[in-house]
C-alpha cells in the first residue's frame, strides 16, 4: 500500500483540523466574491461543544465547496485544504485498491455512483466526438440487462442508444453468443463506436460481469471502444475478496471505474467516487465555467467537501487490514447463510465471495418478503427474486430469524 494506513483518532481529528485552517474561514475572513457561507448558524449551532471531536460534521458546518477536479490543473484556493484530503481519498482508491500507477488518472468525490456512471458515459461520448468526428448515431452502449438503472438514464440524457446483453437466468453470467450476434448486428446497422459497461457486483444480485466477454467480441470486430466497470456496490468488495483480481486498471482496457462510499463504506449517502484514467476526463471541459478557478469538469459543479472528509475518516480509521477483516466477517455471515438455505433446499444465486443473496421468489411467501423488508427484483406479480444484503448491521441473528420463518412454510 502506497497511501493506505491506519490512523489513530487524534491523528484524524488533527489533520481535518489542519485541512480546514488552510480553507476559508467565513466567520472570519472578509470573502466578498463567494456566492457561499458557512451553513446557517440560526439553524446550525456552529460553536457546538461536540463538533470538536466530529470532524465530519465540523466540516459540514464549514461548507467546503470542492467544485472542479482536484486531481487536474488547478481548483478554488479558498477549500485547499480539503481538496488535499480528497485527492489522498482518490490515491488510496485509485492506486491501493485499484492498481493504478500514481499520477496516472483522474477523478472526484461525487453525489452518488448514478452521476459516477453518467460522467462515464459523458465523458466517452465526448472522447469519440473529439478524437473521431463521431455522431451520437455513431455512438452505442452495451450493458447487460441487470446494470444499473443508471446506464439507461444516462443513455436518455446523452441522446445515445443502449443495447441491453442478456444474462443466463440461474448464474447471471453474460449470454456470450448472444453479445456477439448484438455487436455484430450493431456494427451492420452502422455503430462505429461502443461503450461498454461491466459490472463489479449488480445491485440486485451482486453478479460480477468478465470484462473480457466485451473486450473480446469488440476487438474481433475491430471496434474502437471504451470500457467502463460500474463497482458502485461491490467496489468494496469484490477487491478485497479476490486479491488476485485484474478487474481494475492493471488491465490497460479497462478506461474508469465507478465506486459507491454510501453503501459498503457507509458513508453518508451522496458519496460515490468517479476514476478514470489521464487523457479522458478533458473532454467534458466546461469552457463557459470561466469564473470557477480551473474551470468544472464533472457533471455535478458544486459539491459538498463533507463528503471526501467522511470517506477518508472510513478508510483511514480502518486501514486496509481492518477494512479486509470487517469484508471477511460479513462474508462468513454471508457463508452461514447459504450453508441453512441449502439445507432447506431453497434455490438461490450467489456470487462467489459477495455479501448479496439472491433468492428465488417461489420460496419466500409475500408475507415473510414483507416482515423482513427483503427486496424483490420486480414490484409486480411478474417477480421471481428476492434479495438479501449482509450489511454491517445484519447479524447471525437476525438471519436465523429469517431462516426460522422459512422452516415454518
Amino acid at each position: 500500500m502506497k497511501f493506505w494506513k491506519k490512523l489513530t483518532q487524534q491523528e484524524l481529528q488533527h489533520r481535518i483540523d489542519q485541512a480546514l485552517l488552510e480553507n476559508v474561514d467565513f466567520s472570519k475572513d472578509a470573502s466578498l466574491g463567494y456566492p457561499a457561507s458557512k451553513l446557517d448558524e440560526k439553524v446550525f449551532y456552529n460553536d457546538a461543544p461536540f463538533l470538536k471531536d466530529a470532524p465530519t460534521l465540523k466540516t459540514f458546518v464549514a461548507n467546503p465547496n470542492h467544485i472542479g477536479c482536484h486531481t487536474f490543473g488547478t481548483s478554488e484556493k479558498a477549500f485547499k485544504g480539503t481538496q488535499d484530503i480528497e485527492r489522498e481519498v482518490l490515491n488510496v482508491l485509485a492506486v491501493d485498491v485499484f492498481k493504478a500507477a500514481p499520477k496516472s488518472f483522474d477523478g472526484y468525490i461525487a453525489p452518488g455512483g448514478t452521476e459516477a456512471n453518467i460522467q462515464a458515459l459523458w465523458v466517452f461520448r465526448n472522447y469519440f466526438y473529439n478524437e473521431f468526428n463521431a455522431t451520437n448515431q455513431d455512438i452505442v452502449i452495451l450493458a447487460s440487462e441487470d446494470t444499473h438503472y443508471s446506464i439507461p438514464k444516462g443513455s436518455n440524457l446523452l441522446g445515445i442508444d443502449l443495447i441491453s446483453i442478456p444474462v443466463e437466468f440461474e448464474n447471471r453470467q453474460i449470454d456470450k453468443v448472444a453479445l456477439d450476434g448484438i455487436v455484430k448486428q450493431a456494427k451492420e446497422n452502422g455503430k462505429k463506436y461502443f461503450i461498454a459497461i461491466s459490472n463489479m457486483a449488480t445491485t440486485m444480485f451482486g453478479s460480477v460481469d468478465d470484462p473480457q466477454d466485451y473486450i473480446s467480441v469488440l476487438e474481433k470486430y475491430n471496434l474502437p471502444f471504451k470500457l467502463h466497470i460500474d463497482g458502485a456496490y461491490g467496489g468494496f468488495v469484490y477487491p478485497f475478496s479476490h486479491k488476485d483480481t485484474k478487474i481494475n486498471f492493471s488491465n490497460p482496457k479497462i478506461s474508469s471505474i465507478t465506486i459507491d462510499a454510501h453503501k459498503m463504506l457507509q458513508a453518508p449517502y451522496g458519496t460515490g467516487v468517479f476514476l478514470c484514467r489521464k487523457g479522458l476526463i478533458e473532454n467534458v471541459l466546461t469552457k463557459e465555467a470561466g469564473y470557477v478557478e480551473g474551470m468544472d469538469l464533472t457533471l455535478c459543479g458544486s459539491r459538498s467537501g463533507a463528503n471526501a472528509i467522511a470517506v477518508y475518516m472510513i478508510l483511514f480509521t480502518y486501514g486496509p487490514y481492518g477494512w479486509s477483516e470487517k469484508i471477511s466477517i460479513l462474508l462468513m455471515r454471508t457463508d452461514w447463510f447459504c450453508n441453512a438455505l441449502d439445507e432447506l433446499g431453497i434455490k438461490y444465486f450467489r456470487e462467489e465471495k459477495m455479501n448479496i443473496v439472491t433468492i428465488h421468489s417461489e420460496y419466500i411467501p409475500t408475507d415473510i418478503a414483507e416482515k423482513f423488508d427483503l427486496v424483490p427484483q420486480q414490484h409486480n406479480s411478474a417477480n421471481k427474486w428476492y434479495k438479501v444484503v449482509i450489511m454491517d448491521h445484519v447479524e447471525i441473528d437476525n438471519l436465523k430469524q429469517l431462516i426460522d420463518a422459512l422452516k415454518e412454510v
